[in-house]
């Protein structure tokens, strides 16, 4: 199947959810964490990834976890396309997880830039999808692999027991009302559907099949659609709403 015969299917991010808690699938990991996305050459936080690398945990092992609130407000600027603040939000949040006090500085920054555009009369789209990917992801980070040791079982982090009651998918669609009919709105609603994959949420159909139909006029929306999903054994995404689609058939 071709990339363009995918995005044409109508078929929805939000299908890939009962995969996802299949027990047979549990090895896959949090979507939001052990996942990462695909950015080209764009910059980031330092990874020891190589470039093109799917691997979700190469953390740089010498990086100053001082730095980290600073280097990521300053990646994330108003030119930063939308997926490349969902990887740099990813590293963050996997760097933030070794001291609790980093992972609250950068969560409270992230949270006082979004409030404060609100105060001034001006909300912010990108400081509210930021303050929100954010929130979505430190939840996740419960569910690091290895993250204490052997065992699959969920465990409280840093970053998730400082996110338990922040309604980060509320501020993500919150982002994409703000952001309108922009061009990278699309980016926007594959964030809302990927979110959404930890457990049903309202409207998560809805945003994947907006971002799959803009994929065709989006390469890098289209690039992180199609590639690995479940990780570096597992099927593409292609492959994997071909399968649905079968199964529902």
């Amino acid at each position: 199947m071709n990339r363009r015969t995918i995005f044409s299917s109508g078929i929805t991010l939000a299908a890939l959810a009962p995969l996802l808690v299949l027990p047979g699938n549990l090895q896959a990991g949090p979507p939001l964490i052990c996942h990462a996305l695909n950015i080209g050459e764009a910059r980031s936080l330092p990874w020891a990834a190589t470039p093109g690398s799917a691997h979700w945990s190469s953390a740089m092992a010498d990086y100053d976890l001082r730095q980290l609130a600073g280097d990521t407000l300053a990646l994330l600027s108003p030119q930063t396309p939308v997926i490349v603040r969902m990887e740099t939000l990813r590293r963050a949040a996997i760097y933030a997880q070794k001291d609790r006090y980093v992972a609250k500085e950068l969560l409270m920054k992230l949270r006082q830039r979004a409030f404060d555009s609100e105060a001034n009369g001006r909300p912010d789209a990108l400081a509210w999808f930021d303050y929100g990917y954010l929130a979505e992801c430190y939840k996740q980070t419960a569910w690091m692999p290895g993250k204490h040791g052997a065992g699959s079982d969920r465990e409280s982090s840093a970053g998730s027991e400082l996110a338990a009651s922040i309604d980060g998918y509320a501020a993500v669609e919150k982002a994409i009302r703000l952001r309108g009919p922009a061009a990278d709105t699309p980016q926007m609603e594959f964030a809302a559907a990927l979110i959404g994959l930890e457990g049903p949420k309202p409207g998560q159909q809805e945003h994947g099949r907006k971002a799959v139909a803009a994929a065709s006029h989006d390469p890098l929306l289209a690039e992180n659609l199609a590639t690995h999903f479940l990780g570096d054994r597992s099927d593409a995404v292609s492959t994997i709403l071909t399968k649905t689609t079968t199964a529902k058939n």
